[in-house]
């Protein structure tokens, strides 16, 4: 299996709240928000398999939702409003947009 890692777009929707809050607690260990309920994170196929592990333990399978996106290495951002980050807040492999324009 690829140690290589690649970033992963998670979004979920968490029907109870306490169910809500062990969810988010555990996906923002391991991923930085971008909105409510949807993250980014940067992991290798391993770790993604053990996220997914823990999260089926913390959820109702007819009741809740989430969802993990491969993205490819260098995806093309398009962002409007609110910034993701502060400004000249840098994180080492993500290039998150900063403005309204997408990066190539």
């Amino acid at each position: 299996m690829s140690r290589k890692k690649l970033p992963h777009l998670i979004a979920y929707d968490i029907a109870d709240k306490k169910r809500l809050q062990r969810v988010h607690r555990l996906v923002k260990e391991h991923a930085i928000p971008l909105q409510h309920s949807v993250y980014l994170a940067q992991m290798t196929p391993s770790q993604c398999k053990s996220l997914i592990t823990k999260l089926q333990k913390l959820i109702h399978a007819t009741a809740d939702d989430i969802r993990i996106y491969t993205l490819p290495q260098k995806p093309n951002w398009a962002s409007w409003g609110k910034p993701i980050m502060p400004e000249g807040l840098l994180l080492t492999d993500f290039a998150l947009p900063t403005d309204e324009s997408s990066i190539e």
